[in-house]
């Protein structure tokens, strides 16, 4: 069946690179027109995302697959590249084409005054470029090289202020930190590539030789998905390659949000649920993926508690986030695998909203400490709503969208693992807790800084407010018992689940206590801000300090390797250097004792040519005399 909007699909990308070459073509003479044409590109991706979706959602069960470029062919192997759509990347095409479309109208007030802002507009048109070609890629080839491009552009906007140290750090921190996960999926591809039938690598292949007992060594099959997974965990930030995230803030703030929300550290979950077949054939590859989701989420959201940068609050979020998703499905059911992609469509909306009202808040405040930070929601209303909508649903409170695919993850996790429910439980009670401590020490009590503040530009707020609304109707495209089309669609078996109210109680009773103690502690101040400082030093040091992960990294790896590349160098300098410098000199004082010989002086010559000839006659004479003898 010939599908006609998707079979245009391939415009969807296509837009945005246009408009980055567009304005990489005009420079800096693009002013504000440059923001135009990246709003216009994204727009029209947008549209037709859109427009995709709706015809998946008409109900074409068989995906749209084109792949008529051929980019190599060696002896009967064939590489072709092309475009899919199935019905979890139409979803993403939407994702990420809507939270880019709004972080371009929200830059448009956000850089205003930056003198390179065609410059950002160009890098984030490649960025949304990069994110549509990987979502929409067939196989797992053209996959890998658009995951590579994503990395180089997140490189880019990162260190976008590259005249700020922290700023050049933290990018070139994201980019080697996640190189390391990449080198596991490029191992994964590989292993793929030697045992698949046909050496093929596209993911239609790939579902028909996992979905069934794959011909192919149990022990093989974990360690492709384990790969796989290595490759996931440096994009989307889980522990241990995790701390490259938090130190990405340093970049502006629409770029916190395009790159926390739903795109680049979605990349690494959304490739575990392409590859979800693979994941499936191994159990052991599955409980490795829920452990790290689940100590990940745990690990992140006490963190949160600990941090006084706004922006680094909600990175560690997103950290924290991201481990749900993931041990939605490493659970490994059907259920639990449509409960992490719908945990990543909310949370795309309310993390987004969250970090552009942060922006709004920096933007007014010029600081990112939200201890110089407070009474900002008498002058700040639509911020400060906005800000609250996300941040509920953040927390998981009914009936906002983060409470409905929160709810489904810890649901499977119930009814499968015990010991991730309590975990995934505890974790919702610190994401409440974190969230009503950063709420009420930047928007309730006394003004505690000296700039006039006032509301940001309707460019900042109206991304905000349509994402506020998205927060509030999102969740309810999938509700367990009541309106379960979401899982039927997505997953490729029928997907049915039940309201369980002990999990439904329990989730917003974690929440209720989280925003109680918030309240108690940096609202009405009934309880010490201090208790904890106070009473046990050394753990609020612990968990300020990001449990000295960094620390250590510097320890047993940066600074080993700093001292081997120094002792590489001193060898490149004095060994290597220091031979091609002697042969170099040798050769060069040859030249000039040549030169000294060949002065041009024909006395000289014969007088050396009669020197010659007397001592070689001396020599014959001498030899003559000796035989003789």
């Amino acid at each position: 069946m010939e599908l006609d909007i998707s079979q245009y699909a391939w415009l969807i990308p296509l837009i945005p690179l246009l408009a980055f070459l567009v304005l990489i073509g005009v420079g800096r003479q693009a002013k504000d027109t440059g923001a135009y044409i990246s709003i216009l590109a994204s727009a029209v991706s947008f549209i037709l995302a859109v427009l995709v979706l709706i015809e998946r959602l008409g109900g074409p069960t068989e995906n749209y697959l084109w792949t008529g470029i051929q980019w190599l062919k060696i002896g009967d192997l064939s590489v072709k590249f092309g475009f899919e759509i199935s019905n979890l990347n139409a979803l993403m095409l939407v994702i990420v084409s809507t939270v880019s479309l709004l972080v371009n109208i929200y830059s448009k007030g956000y850089m205003q005054e930056d003198e390179r802002k065609s410059a950002f507009f160009s890098y984030l048109s490649l960025f949304t470029f990069s994110m549509l070609g990987l979502v929409m890629s067939p196989n797992l080839l053209q996959l890998y090289i658009f995951w590579e491009l994503v990395g180089v552009c997140s490189f880019l906007l990162i260190g976008f202020w590259y005249y700020k140290p922290e700023a050049k750090a933290a990018a070139k921190k994201a980019f080697i930190v996640t190189r390391i996960g990449d080198v596991g999926l490029l191992l994964a591809i590989l292993l793929l590539f030697w045992y698949m039938p046909g050496h093929a690598l596209d993911f239609s292949s790939i579902h028909k030789v996992f979905a069934l007992q794959p011909d192919i060594a149990p022990g093989i099959v974990t360690w492709i998905a384990i790969l796989i997974f290595v490759g996931a965990v440096g994009k989307s930030g889980q522990f241990p390659l995790h701390v490259w995230l938090p130190d990405a803030m340093e970049g502006p703030t629409p770029i916190s949000a395009l790159i926390h929300a739903a795109t680049m550290v979605a990349a690494g979950v959304y490739l575990v649920a392409r590859t979800f077949d693979i994941f499936r054939a191994s159990p052991d590859a599955l409980t490795v993926v829920a452990i790290v989701g689940a100590f990940t989420a745990i690990f992140a959201a006490t963190i949160g508690t600990a941090q006084n940068d706004i922006k680094r609050v909600l990175a560690y979020s997103t950290v924290s986030q991201l481990g749900y998703m993931m041990m939605a499905l490493g659970i490994g059911t059907w259920v639990s695998y449509t409960a992490g992609i719908f945990h990543l469509f909310t949370h795309a909306f309310f993390k987004a909203l969250l970090f552009l009202a942060a922006g709004s808040v920096i933007h007014a405040v010029h600081t990112q400490n939200i201890n110089e930070m407070g009474g900002l929601a008498g002058r700040m209303k639509i911020t400060t709503w906005t800000f609250a909508i996300g941040a509920l649903a953040l927390a998981g409170v009914i009936p906002l969208s983060g409470f409905w695919s929160k709810d489904a993850i810890l649901s499977e996790a119930y009814h499968h693992n015990q010991m991730l429910f309590w975990v995934g439980l505890i974790a919702a009670f610190f994401t409440a807790l974190y969230m009503s401590r950063l709420f009420f020490l930047v928007f309730t009590g006394r003004p505690k800084t000296e700039h006039e503040v006032k509301e940001s530009p309707a460019s900042m707020t109206f991304p905000m407010i349509v994402l506020a609304v998205l927060a509030v109707i999102a969740g309810f495209v999938f509700i367990p018992g009541l309106n379960p089309w979401f899982g039927n669609w997505l997953a490729p078996e029928a997907v049915e689940e039940s309201l369980n109210w002990i999990v439904v109680i329990l989730s917003n009773l974690a929440a209720i206590l989280g925003i109680g103690l918030g309240w108690a502690i940096y609202g009405k101040g009934s309880l010490s801000r201090e208790m904890v400082s106070e009473r046990a030093p050394w753990l609020y040091q612990l968990v300020n300090r990001k449990y000295y992960i960094d620390e250590l990294y510097s320890r047993i790896l940066v600074r080993p390797l700093k001292v081997l590349g120094k002792l590489l160098y001193g060898i490149d300098r004095s060994v290597v250097d220091g031979l091609v410098r002697l042969v170099a000199g040798s050769v060069v004082s040859l030249g000039r004792l040549g030169t000294k010989l060949q002065n041009g002086q024909v006395q000289t010559y014969g007088l050396v040519t009669l020197l010659g000839f007397v001592a070689l006659a001396l020599v014959l004479a001498g030899r003559r005399f000796i035989d003789l003898g």
